[in-house]
């Protein structure tokens, strides 16, 4: 049998991991495995039909629950007809027969089944008649805050935070995605750029410049990362350019990752292409100060 919690867990962030530590924990006790029920689509964007932008790719989700400890991960697909079906339903079809689910820990603001006014009284009922024992998780706080992935996509979309945002997370926001042709602005101004191309549901951090790593096929280097319509260049869609340091490797068709660490500042017009690049070098400048003192920092 297996010991399950359930959810969409975008970003798998500090709340998340707390309730996989228990999930954990019981199914080590019990001597079962530890599963999360989650799906590849976001409930909202099946029910109202408006994309949601998400912290982790289905790939990156599913990776990251196995790093934090989880042993199965249950993919539903989240259809109008799931979203139907009772909470006593969903843990009969579903947990159990389907899953073979003998031990249900709930969130502990978590709602399931289409009644959202059913309590966790009524589910631990439902859980006694068929055999499926189930827990309330205990409750999450960071700074006295509840962490929610919804925080977080504010914290990156709106304000560009994203050292706050890595907090909440627990680890390091990326960006993944391959590199393809762009205008090669960035190599006439002296800072090559690598252009990467990034799933569509991926959601993408306030415009401006961050501190970045980058994993690439010749290793790990440090760098800067523009995300944006580059004004200066009245650019007509949003491109998301890195530029490496010493680096001097070819790139196109290859896949990196990125790791952001801290927002620089805003993205701004220039008048001229040399006003441009002596900001791009201020901006190295900071961004090789402020990784210096990430190394230093025990």
């Amino acid at each position: 049998m297996k010991v399950a919690t359930i959810g969409f867990f975008d970003g798998v962030h500090l709340g998340n991991q707390h309730l996989i530590r228990q999930v954990t924990a019981e199914a080590n006790r019990r001597g079962n495995t530890s599963a999360v029920v989650t799906f590849g689509a976001h409930p909202r964007t099946v029910l109202t039909a408006t994309p949601m932008p998400l912290l982790t790719t289905p790939d990156e989700k599913q990776a990251l629950l196995h790093t934090y400890g989880i042993d199965d991960i249950i993919n539903l697909d989240f259809t109008p007809q799931l979203a139907q079906m009772s909470a006593h339903d969903f843990m009969s079809d579903i947990l159990l027969r389907r899953h073979e689910v003998g031990t249900l820990i709930i969130g502990y603001d978590h709602r399931f089944g289409h009644n959202r006014s059913e309590t966790f009284d009524d589910y631990v009922r439902y859980g006694q008649s068929l055999g499926i024992d189930v827990m309330r998780a205990e409750a999450f706080s960071c700074d006295g805050q509840a962490v929610s992935s919804s925080r977080i996509r504010q914290l990156l979309q709106q304000e560009g935070d994203i050292a706050t945002a890595n907090r909440l997370l627990g680890h390091t926001y990326t960006l993944s995605g391959t590199v393809v042709e762009g205008y090669h602005r960035g190599h006439q101004l002296g800072f090559p750029t690598a252009n990467l191309h990034i799933d569509a549901s991926k959601l993408l951090p306030h415009d401006g410049v961050y501190s970045i790593e980058a994993d690439t096929p010749y290793g790990t280097f440090h760098g800067m990362l523009n995300i944006g319509l580059n004004p200066t260049y009245n650019n007509t869609g949003r491109t998301v350019e890195a530029h490496l340091f010493s680096f001097n490797h070819p790139l196109y068709g290859q896949r990196i990752t990125l790791r952001l660490y801290h927002h620089i500042r805003n993205e701004q017009p220039f008048h001229s292409p040399t006003e441009l690049t002596d900001q791009l070098s201020r901006d190295r400048a900071t961004i090789t100060r402020l990784m210096e003192q990430r190394r230093a920092t025990p």
